[in-house]
């Protein structure tokens, strides 16, 4: 999608707010977005809090600052609201590289098995799964099967590999990685400690696992935020989307966090997907209500029942 042409002229924000009101709109926004849309959102969180706050909202029209499957969790506990997405491109590696067709035919092969899916996957894979998780409730969904049912996790094979090695549960895992938490080089996070002897690393559990076994901490977004506001440490590198460092600066500025470096120059710590939301497609999407995200009902109503078994543990 285009960036959307907008007069100059316009105050984006006091646009936003003014039409947020006119719609009865809610903004829910993702910690990976640029930091002017974090300061517009009426709720900012990871995967797991947003689709909380999606489920509970009274607004009449949500608008999904962050990617599409995101959006589509929302969509599916929210079947009468409209939900706008201010970009449908946003997308997902997680979620692309596990098409619901070859996940039903993979999870075919265990008979049996218990298959627990990542929030980052299509509302497809979720109406295919038994339970789904988000990185601050997955050790807890994991814990909770019976110890002689066998585990599928998808799509994320370095989130799995985490939990098996936290839980001591074996299990099949989908080959699948996150563009951006794979990119993080190993090599050059050595040299950037060695420059920053106090700066204590924190990792996402989507990093590599050479990469988790340099972290003083592993968390979700959330955790990691709460983990470098009230530690006693005062320097970070943070190994996650850098979206987060914004509220990380908020909550605690006498602090340095530092972004772990990609494995090459660009900036591929960034996530391409979530960055293809801006200030001027969020106000387009609220001024002409569109695009707009819906599904069949069928689809959702399927999609829910996994949801609704994670939200319950959580």
């Amino acid at each position: 999608m285009e960036q959307p042409h907008v007069d100059p002229g316009l105050d984006l924000e006091d646009e936003i707010v003014r039409l947020k009101v006119e719609r009865n709109a809610v903004i829910l926004a993702h910690y990976y977005q640029e930091s002017e849309i974090q300061e517009l959102a009426d709720f900012l969180g990871d995967s797991l809090a947003l689709a909380q706050a999606a489920r509970d909202t009274e607004a009449d029209v949500i608008v999904f600052c962050g990617v599409h499957f995101m959006a589509e969790t929302a969509k599916i506990l929210n079947p009468d609201r409209t939900v706008l997405l201010p970009d449908l491109d946003a997308g997902c590696s997680l979620a692309s590289g596990c098409p619901g067709d070859r996940f039903r035919a993979w999870r075919d092969r265990y008979p049996g098995a218990v298959a627990v899916s990542y929030i980052n996957c299509t509302a497809e894979v979720k109406a295919a799964s038994d339970i789904i998780c988000t990185s601050s409730n997955a050790e807890a969904v994991i814990r909770s099967i019976p110890e002689d049912t066998q585990i599928l996790f998808a799509p994320d094979q370095n989130l799995g590999r985490y939990l098996a090695k936290k839980t001591g549960r074996e299990m099949v895992l989908w080959q699948g990685s996150c563009i951006v938490h794979e990119t993080f080089s190993h090599r050059k996070l050595v040299g950037l400690q060695t420059r920053h002897p106090n700066a204590k690393l924190i990792a996402h559990p989507e990093c590599e696992e050479p990469i988790l076994e340099m972290a003083e901490f592993i968390g979700s977004t959330t955790k990691l935020l709460r983990y470098a506001v009230d530690s006693e440490h005062q320097e970070f590198i943070v190994a996650t989307e850098p979206g987060i460092i914004t509220q990380m600066v908020k909550a605690a500025p006498h602090k340095t966090y530092i972004p772990a470096p990609p494995n090459n120059s660009c900036a591929c710590n960034e996530c391409p997907y979530m960055r293809l939301n801006t200030l001027e497609k969020l106000y387009v999407c609220l001024r002409d209500m569109s695009p707009t995200l819906e599904m069949p009902a069928a689809l959702r109503q399927a999609a829910r029942a996994p949801i609704d078994r994670m939200l319950a543990l959580s």
